[in-house]
């Protein structure tokens, strides 16, 4: 049996350990993210989408790569000041992780398998590759690096019941 979305756990950006059951009833845009992308310019709307729908029940979850052209090559510090100064995020930055390979978070590996790719492939092809996933925890779509944040507006407002 598939292990429950909210069993998962991550490192904030800070070290702390967070559980995902903390965002049950929640509607999740999960990204992973990079500094140095040609993608990177999507953090700004993250940022507009999370503030346009916080309020509303809705949370972005950014996890930085340094697996795609070693796009993220700083550390946790680096990054959250990178973030700050640039963009002025203030959804959940998590600590840098992997998505693929035999290192990759626990949480991603049930990501991709939900969601696969392309022709089903499970792999993340690059960096700002987006998952949606509803208030149940079920993951119910998978977006590619150049799906801008807001065009994925309808599908958030429709699982937020707007």
């Amino acid at each position: 049996m598939a292990q429950d979305f909210y069993s998962f756990s991550g490192k904030a950006n800070n070290g702390d350990e967070v559980l995902f059951g903390a965002y049950k009833d929640k509607v999740l845009l999960i990204v992973n993210t990079a500094s140095n992308c040609g993608f990177t310019y999507q953090y700004e709307g993250m940022e507009k989408l999370y503030q346009e729908y916080k309020d509303k029940g809705f949370e972005v979850l950014a996890f930085p790569c340094n697996q795609f052209g070693a796009q993220e090559p700083g550390s946790d510090e680096d990054i959250a000041s990178f973030c700050d100064m640039n963009y002025k995020t203030s959804f959940p930055l998590f600590q840098k992780i992997q998505v693929n390979g035999d290192n990759t978070l626990p949480l991603y590996k049930h990501l991709k398998e939900q969601a696969p790719g392309l022709l089903g492939s499970q792999a993340i092809k690059w960096n700002f590759t987006k998952f949606l996933v509803n208030k149940e925890g079920v993951v119910v779509k998978r977006f590619a690096p150049q799906d801008k944040p807001e065009a994925l507006k309808a599908d958030i407002e429709g699982l937020l019941g707007l």
